[in-house]
């Protein structure tokens, strides 16, 4: 399961990255807004990268927030887009709520098999 997880991860780091340096026109759209769309992504992004890398999950997150400013600033030089902090904030700050997420959902998952063994 490990594994899987990791390459999903990986596919979806690949696929925002491409949403964010590609062609404005192959971008999806939704109705979420700019805002919401990042959030949503960068979410996802944090989720399962948090869950992927359970016992290095500081490292990961930091080096993460360090991409997603990378990310944002190769938009400079990618046609027809547009480095903003603003974007920069959404981003590693929606990615750091993925990665809290992972850690509840790690927590919550740790509790549930703890109750588990000491009802069996």
């Amino acid at each position: 399961m490990p594994i899987f997880i990791r390459f999903f991860a990986w596919l979806l780091a690949a696929a925002v990255t491409f949403a964010t340096l590609g062609p404005p026109g192959l971008r999806p759209h939704s109705d979420l807004g700019q805002d919401g769309e990042h959030a949503l992504a960068f979410i996802l992004v944090g989720l399962a990268f948090g869950l992927a890398y359970r016992n290095r999950r500081w490292a990961v997150a930091a080096v993460a927030v360090v991409l997603i400013g990378v990310l944002e600033l190769m938009q400079f030089w990618a046609p027809g887009r547009h480095a903003r902090l603003d974007d920069f904030l959404v981003d590693a700050g929606t990615a750091c709520i993925g990665f809290a997420l992972a850690a509840v959902t790690d927590w919550i998952m740790a509790r549930f098999r703890a109750n588990s063994a000491l009802t069996n």
